[in-house]
């Protein structure tokens, strides 16, 4: 049997917080705890918590208050107070199309050594359907080296072993933007990736509180993120000369920007990660011929 904690972080956001719960009330495939972390929220949220909790008595509601420390600290909140051995994250803005759980439950009882699963998504903007690109293309497996380039897989698809959560430390706090990116890092370069090859939840954007409306330069975490990992998850060879040229890339595509907007403030720090990476290039490069 395949227990599941959802975990919701949310922020100032009760006017979606309700579509998000009840999305995970109709599963086909129940859920055994919902944990909602409440981030330093000045809205209403508790009141809407409440409500829900009357609305849905058969799921178990769990409310956590906490200060404002941002999404990363809010999940992993979430990850030590749950109950289950596989843990499923909804952001407070997103909806679960109704067979999520079961189509990933039925895929890991068809592979046991499955710890992580995701799928497809659709987009929603300004109330239409957006066509993603190829580039956005979700896709399982081994799946490192397309993960380099950028986040292929959306907290909100998907369902983890808490273990497995809990040998990566799960999310860090110390990124503003793209811990996800980091985290899935980590975790496709040891791991073979579960997926489902049609849309289980609804993402919704256009709206103003979006942390990549947010944050601009968001390249500045990928790329920390990458060092972190080239440095430290003992690499295979060729995905650390993958993750090398894309941190090179993405580091030189920065730079660039900086300099053109006069925005130095990351420019030594980034200026000094690519020059020794560069020099790992070309070490590796070499070693392989």
């Amino acid at each position: 049997m395949v227990t599941i904690s959802v975990v919701i972080p949310t922020y100032n956001r009760c006017s979606v917080l309700t579509r998000a719960i009840t999305s995970v009330a109709k599963q086909s495939y129940s859920a055994d705890e919902v944990i909602v972390i409440d981030d330093g929220s000045t809205d209403d949220t508790r009141d809407v918590i409440t409500q829900l909790k009357s609305t849905f008595s058969n799921l178990k509601i769990v409310y956590i208050k906490t200060p404002n420390r941002g999404v990363s600290a809010a999940r992993n909140t979430g990850i030590s107070a749950s109950k289950n051995s596989w843990i499923s994250f909804l952001d407070s803005d997103d909806e679960w199309l109704p067979k999520k759980l079961k189509l990933q439950v039925d895929a890991l009882n068809s592979d046991c050594n499955l710890r992580i699963i995701h799928g497809n998504e659709l987009w929603i903007k300004d109330g239409k359907h957006l066509n993603q690109k190829l580039i956005h293309k979700k896709c399982g497996g081994d799946i490192f080296l397309e993960s380099t380039e950028r986040c292929l897989i959306s907290p909100s698809a998907v369902l983890i072993e808490k273990k497995l959560l809990e040998e990566m430390n799960g999310f860090d706090e110390k990124f503003e933007v793209c811990e996800d990116y980091f985290l899935w890092l980590k975790i496709t370069a040891k791991h073979t990736v579960g997926f489902i090859n049609e849309p289980i939840l609804k993402k919704y954007g256009g709206h103003d509180d979006q942390l990549s409306r947010k944050y601009f330069g968001m390249d500045y975490w990928r790329v920390k993120a990458l060092a972190q990992v080239i440095e430290q998850c003992h690499l295979k060879d060729n995905y650390k000369v993958k993750a090398t040229q894309v941190l090179i890339s993405k580091a030189s595509i920065l730079l660039d920007g900086y300099l053109k907007h006069s925005n130095m403030k990351y420019y030594d720090e980034i200026s000094n990660i690519r020059e020794n990476f560069k020099i790992n290039e070309h070490t590796l490069l070499h070693n392989q011929f």
